[in-house]
């Protein structure tokens, strides 16, 4: 088990939740992505190979409490709910370029909050999601050779 699945797990443990192996493997699914999204529905078709009886619900009533503590940061794409596993803390405040075909996410090392603020003198902004859409390389290709 990876240190992101053990420690997930030993907070979950600490903060009341029971331990299940189906947790742990949810959790995994986004250890081994670290660079895309993915949608509930793509997290069903990856854990029902293990857990053929898994609900829908069951799956995104954990990956909203793994976004809650905080494991998984959550997106929309395509007006979709997605999730991936948070980027390394070292990398500090970024923002994302997210795929919209394959869910990939590249960082983007700028942020556009100065503007913003200067836009809204007197407001207090509290918090903010910065994140630009569109086709990664590989599928800009792909779209070509379909065309």
């Amino acid at each position: 088990m990876s240190d992101f699945v053990e420690t997930s797990m030993a907070q979950l443990n600490e903060d009341g939740y029971k331990y299940t192996q189906r947790r742990a493997d949810l959790l995994a699914i986004f250890d081994h992505e670290t660079e895309r999204y993915f949608s509930a529905k793509e997290v069903q078709h990856e854990i029902k190979k293990d857990y053929p009886k898994m609900s829908f619900d069951t799956i995104y009533r954990n990956l909203k409490l793994f976004v809650d503590k905080h494991f998984l940061e959550e997106g929309e794409v395509n007006g979709e709910m997605v999730f991936r596993k948070h980027c390394d803390p070292k990398m500090g405040h970024h923002h994302h370029f997210i795929c919209t075909s394959c869910g990939q996410a590249k960082p983007i090392h700028m942020c556009p909050m100065e503007y913003y603020q200067k836009q809204l003198p007197g407001y207090a902004i509290d918090d903010h999601h910065f994140q630009l859409f569109g086709l990664c390389p590989a599928c800009q290709a792909k779209a070509t050779k379909e065309a």
